[in-house]
């Protein structure tokens, strides 16, 4: 079945509708007309089951017949990933999203290729978040991340926001393998952890600086292996990781 997206507030009914380029592409590309079952995700967990009842004027007015409420992540994964030049962060959009990651926070390291501010910065979001609409269509996830505007990486450790567990890639010797830090989380709390938050830097790395004041907020440094990864490939490595690891059934 062909999926769309639709915000929470146009799906309270038993009739919604599809319009502007949802319903474009509905109509135009997919080719859809009355009698078929389509879904529409709302990117707060639900997805809906629909059957079209009408395609005139230009929008395409659905019949809800079955509402489900899908299980997100048992973690709530957050990414802070420093912007990587313009193809690059795209796909970490994406895959980011394809991956469970439930919020991304790009940063503005001094090594990144990009320094975006005010109305750049606005349209770049904008456009992520679309990249990942267009994700949880192909994917089938009824979980929109929450995509923030860039800042920089002192603005963002300003917030004094809190996680269970904070993570870096790090190049760096003495890192620790994700999997013993993730252990030694259980071990201590009994439990996994709820909140995770995972730093990704761009290509050449945080500065030692931004190092620093990542790790004094008490991220934990974990090695992606023996390789140099490209930054894009870093992040999909943390998040596969994190993914399986907190899917996996317990010992």
């Amino acid at each position: 079945m062909h999926r769309f997206y639709l915000p929470p507030s146009h799906c309270q009914d038993n009739t919604i509708a599809l319009t502007g380029p949802e319903a474009h592409h509905a109509l135009h590309v997919l080719r859809i007309g009355p009698g078929e079952r389509v879904v529409v995700l709302d990117g707060a967990g639900h997805e809906l089951l629909c059957d079209v009842r009408d395609t005139a004027g230009g929008r395409v007015e659905l019949a809800v017949q079955q509402r489900n409420l899908l299980t997100s992540l048992p973690c709530r994964l957050t990414l802070i990933q420093a912007v990587t030049k313009p193809k690059s962060m795209e796909i970490i959009v994406q895959k980011a999203t394809e991956l469970g990651a439930r919020r991304l926070v790009p940063v503005l390291s001094e090594r990144s290729v990009a320094q975006l501010e005010g109305e750049a910065a606005e349209r770049k979001t904008e456009k992520w978040r679309t990249i990942a609409i267009e994700a949880i269509k192909q994917c089938g996830s009824p979980w929109l991340p929450a995509i923030e505007e860039p800042v920089k990486p002192g603005v963002f450790l300003a917030r004094g926001e809190s996680f269970d567990l904070a993570l870096l890639a790090s190049l760096q010797p003495g890192s620790r393998h994700p999997r013993e830090v993730l252990k030694a989380y259980h071990a201590e709390h009994g439990r996994p952890p709820r909140q995770i938050a995972v730093w990704v830097g761009p290509e050449g790395d945080f500065t030692p600086a931004e190092l620093g004041a990542i790790r004094g907020s008490g991220a934990q440094a974990i090695t992606l292996g023996p390789l140099v990864l490209r930054s894009e490939t870093a992040a999909i490595y943390c998040l596969s990781f994190l993914s399986y690891e907190l899917q996996a059934p317990p010992d």
